[in-house]
């Protein structure tokens, strides 16, 4: 079982596992269509969302191979949850994983979500010991694509029309970022 030290602190977040208090702050950014519109799930309305909360309360540590680690995003300053992070453990054997996040359009451009992916890729590679992390994402997703680039992972992949999403087909890149380039960086 892998379950990090909580809360994981950087300079003005802290990441935490979901609880049913964050109902209201989470329906704020789930109902939103604009945040909505490259994550898998639908637009929700209150109680949706409710039931949504009540999966993520128990991904906030990982059992198998295969599991999300879902983590809210809270603003330290006001203690308003402003988005979500996660983490997949894909592959213990080859040690993959995946990054994800959502973010409330009242605080994107600020700098929060790569500080949010920023401490899951440390958590990625220096607690779990994943050895590469990649980023999936719709082509036409360019605040996450130069997101994902200034955390130092590089496009590997552009697949045309990859898959059926929210009723089109859609395009992919797939990013990736491998621990000795994450270490690199650091050291």
């Amino acid at each position: 079982m892998f379950k990090p030290d909580y809360p994981l602190r950087t300079e003005r977040l802290e990441l935490r596992p979901h609880r049913m208090s964050d109902l209201d702050d989470l329906f704020a950014f789930h109902s939103m269509p604009e945040v909505v519109r490259y994550v898998p799930w639908p637009v929700r309305d209150r109680e949706q969302t409710r039931v949504a909360l009540e999966k993520k309360l128990s991904q906030g540590e990982l059992t198998e191979e295969g599991q999300w680690l879902v983590l809210a995003i809270e603003l330290r300053e006001t203690g308003t949850v402003i988005g979500e992070v996660l983490l997949k453990w894909e592959s213990e054997a080859s040690r993959q994983g995946e990054i994800g996040f959502a973010l409330h359009s009242d605080y994107q451009g600020k700098g929060l979500a790569a500080e949010a992916a920023r401490e899951m890729l440390r958590v990625g590679f220096e607690e779990l010991g994943l050895h590469r992390i990649v980023g999936v994402l719709d082509d036409r997703n360019t605040a996450s694509a130069q997101l994902l680039e200034r955390l130092g992972m590089r496009r590997e992949a552009h697949f045309i029309d990859a898959l059926v999403f929210k009723g089109e087909w859609t395009n992919e890149y797939v990013y990736a970022l491998l621990e000795d380039d994450w270490r690199a960086a650091q050291g």
